[in-house]
C-alpha cells in the first residue's frame, strides 16, 4: 500500500515541480530525497519493531509524548499531510486525463474530474478494505510495469543520454532552489509512513514491517530515476517547468507523438486512482485511530456505521475541498511544509524518550533531523519569495493543530475530573 501511494502521487505530480525548482540536476534531486527518507525510514522501523501495532505514527507519538498536545497536533499535521495528498493525486488524474483532449492544465474541468474521482474512491472504500486490497496488488504491477516500459523506451529512442548541461534560469540552478526541490522529492516518498500503520496485520511484523518499508523506498527510488532521466532526454527544463502539471505526457510526445501520451495518461490513471483509494483508506482509519486513542472528538452527525466510515467521510470532504480551491503546486507545498514539520517532531520524540527502548542510534536520529531542518529551510526561504501566503497558511494550520489539541485535551481531562467526582460522590 505504501508504494501505491507514493508512486501514485510521486511520480506524475512532482517530477515537473521538482525539476522546476532544481533545475537540469533534478534526478540527484530525487535520488537525495530518498536518502533522507531512508534516515527517516530508520526511525519509524526501529519504533515498529520493538512495538508492532496497527497504530504507526499515532503509536509512535504516544510512546514518545504520551497523550499530549504534541502527539495529537502531530498525528493531525501526518493525516492532514496526507489528505492533502489525496488531493494531489486527484487532481494529477484530472491534468493528466484531460490531455486526452488537449485541455490546459487550468481549466475548471481540472476540479470536476479530481472531485469526481475522490467520490469514486469513497463509494469502492465504502465497499471494504479485501476490494482495495485486491485493487491495489494487480494496479501495483500494471502501474509500476506501466512506468518502467515508459521511461525505458523514451530513453532507448534518445540513446540512453541526458544532457545535465540543459540551461535553465538562475533560480532554478541555485543552490536554494536544488534543496528546495529535495523537499517535494522527500514528498514523493512519504508513502513508506502508511506501512508502520499495518503493523497489526503484517505477519511477523518485527522483521518484516522494516523489510516492506526497505523494499518500497527502494522500488520508487528505481521507478522515480529512470523517469527523470527518461523526461530530461528529452524535454529541457524550460519545457518540463512549462509543463510541469503534466510533465510525462509531454515527455512522450516527442519520441511517440499522441500515441505515446495515450499510453502515458492510462497509465497515470491507473497510478492516480489507485493511490488515492489506498491514501483514503489509510487516512480515514488513522482518524479513527486518532479517536479511538482520545486525541481529537468524533461526531457521527446522524451517519450510520462504525468510526471508521465516520471519518472516511471526513476524510473525503476535505480532500474534495482541497481539489477544488488549490493548484497542484500549492498542495505539494502545503503537503511538504507540513510532513517534514511532522517528521521532525517524531524524530525528535524518539531520540528523547525511546531511543534507548528501541535501540535506535543517535547519531541517525539527529540526522534525520538536522536533513530534514535543512531541507524544510530552503523550501521556505523560497516559498518566501514566490508564494508567501502558503507559508502563511501552513503556519496558521500548525498554530491550530496546536491549539486545538490544547483546547480539546484541557477540556477532556477536565470532564473526566468532573465524571469522577461525580461517581465518588454518588458513593
Amino acid at each position: 500500500m505504501g508504494t501505491g501511494v507514493m508512486i501514485g502521487a510521486g511520480i506524475f505530480a512532482l517530477t515537473g515541480q521538482v525539476a522546476e525548482l532544481s533545475g537540469s540536476l533534478f534526478p540527484l534531486a530525487f535520488l537525495i530525497g530518498a536518502i533522507i527518507s531512508g534516515f527517516s525510514a530508520y526511525t519509524y522501523i526501529k519504533v515498529s519493531n520493538k512495538y508492532p501495532s496497527a497504530g504507526g505514527i499515532a503509536m509512535i507519538l504516544k510512546k514518545s509524548y504520551g497523550p499530549t498536545t504534541v502527539t495529537g497536533a502531530a498525528a493531525l499535521m501526518m493525516a492532514f499531510s496526507m489528505i492533502i495528498n489525496e488531493s494531489l493525486v486527484a487532481r494529477t488524474f484530472g491534468t493528466y486525463t484531460l490531455q486526452l483532449f488537449d485541455i490546459g492544465g487550468d481549466s475548471v474541468l481540472v476540479s470536476i474530474l479530481a472531485i469526481g474521482l475522490i467520490i469514486f474512491a469513497f463509494v469502492v472504500n465504502i465497499a471494504g478494505n479485501k476490494i482495495i486490497g485486491a485493487i491495489s496488488t494487480i494496479t501495483a504491477i500494471l502501474k509500476i510495469g506501466g512506468i518502467l516500459i515508459f521511461s525505458l523506451t523514451i530513453l532507448w529512442v534518445s540513446g540512453f543520454t541526458f544532457e545535465f548541461t540543459q540551461s535553465a534560469p538562475s533560480s532554478e540552478s541555485s543552490n536554494t532552489g536544488f534543496i528546495a526541490g529535495i523537499a517535494l522529492a522527500i514528498l514523493a516518498f512519504k508513502g513508506f509512513t502508511t506501512i508502520t500503520n499495518s503493523g497489526g496485520e503484517i505477519v511477523e511484523p518485527k522483521k518484516n514491517v522494516g523489510r516492506a518499508i526497505v523494499f518500497s523506498l527502494a522500488i520508487c527510488l528505481l521507478v522515480y530515476m529512470t523517469v527523470a532521466l527518461a523526461v530530461g532526454s528529452t524535454l529541457t527544463i524550460n519545457e518540463i517547468a512549462t509543463a510541469k502539471d503534466y510533465a510525462l505526457a509531454e515527455a512522450a510526445r516527442p519520441a511517440f507523438g499522441e500515441y505515446g501520451v495515450w499510453f502515458t495518461v492510462a497509465v497515470a490513471i491507473i497510478a492516480t486512482a489507485s493511490g488515492l483509494l489506498a491514501s483514503i483508506f489509510a487516512v480515514s482509519r488513522m482518524l479513527a485511530m486518532l479517536t479511538e486513542m482520545n486525541l481529537i472528538p468524533h461526531r457521527h452527525f446522524g451517519m450510520p456505521g462504525d468510526i471508521q466510515k465516520h471519518t472516511l467521510v471526513f476524510t473525503v470532504i476535505a480532500a474534495g475541498l482541497l481539489a477544488a480551491f488549490f493548484d497542484l503546486s500549492r498542495i505539494a507545498s502545503l503537503g511538504a511544509i507540513f510532513y517534514l514539520v511532522m517528521d521532525i517532531i517524531i524524530h525528535w520524540g524518539v531520540y528523547r524518550y525511546l531511543r534507548e527502548d528501541v535501540n535506535a542510534k543517535a547519531s541517525i536520529l539527529l540526522g534525520a533531523i538536522i536533513l530534514d531542518l535543512i531541507v524544510l529551510g530552503a523550501f521556505l526561504s523560497m516559498k518566501a519569495a514566490s508564494d508567501p501566503m502558503i507559508i502563511a497558511i501552513s503556519f496558521m494550520g500548525i498554530i491550530g493543530f496546536f491549539a486545538f489539541e490544547k483546547y480539546y485535551l484541557s477540556k477532556r481531562r477536565t470532564d473526566d475530573k468532573a465524571e469522577n467526582g461525580k461517581e465518588k460522590h454518588s458513593h
